[in-house]
């Protein structure tokens, strides 16, 4: 009731402090940039979509996320293939199997960045948004309440002195 008459402007608003309403407004904004960049590094690291779902899945179930071969590494991989089909001895295989092993690293390389950027940035980035986010959203919905009982509770001592003070006019 007390929240629907604040709404409607017809009940009084205990304010908060202006320094803990700023403090407020900084923990959303750092929320709402938080999950943005969460997001968009996880398109970055995985573009595709549907890889992106199954991976969120596993971490969901607590399973361990097959590994996947990146693009570098498959290409790497044909390379090598051709290589020896062509033979090795001849010009085009050698430099196939050169082109290859190099291909190999960098994807090598790109799991690697992937793995440590997933365990060195995005956990974080997730831990803040499970654990310490959770816990502002319920501490400050405890807190709005206090506010609306403290602010009935106003209202009703506001309305009863009201009502001592015309039943002593009337007398």
């Amino acid at each position: 009731l007390q929240f629907t008459e604040e709404k409607l402007g017809q009940a009084e608003k205990t304010e908060l402090d202006a320094h803990f309403e700023n403090l407020l407004a900084r923990a959303d904004c750092t929320k709402n940039w938080t999950e943005k960049i969460l997001r968009q590094t996880e398109v970055l690291l995985q573009p595709n979509p549907s890889a992106r779902v199954e991976e969120f899945l596993y971490e969901k179930l607590d399973r361990k996320v097959p590994s996947r071969v990146t693009n570098g590494e498959l290409l790497a991989q044909y390379m090598t293939e051709a290589a020896n089909d062509f033979g090795p001895g001849t010009p085009y295989g050698k430099t196939l199997i050169k082109v290859g092993e190099t291909q190999r690293r960098l994807g090598a390389a790109e799991r690697d960045f992937i793995h440590c950027a997933s365990i060195n940035f995005l956990t974080p980035l997730r831990n803040f948004l499970e654990g310490d986010w959770r816990t502002i959203s319920k501490e400050r919905r405890i807190l709005q309440n206090r506010r609306l009982d403290l602010d009935a509770c106003k209202a009703r001592l506001k309305k009863a002195k009201a009502a001592e003070a015309k039943a002593a006019v009337n007398v």
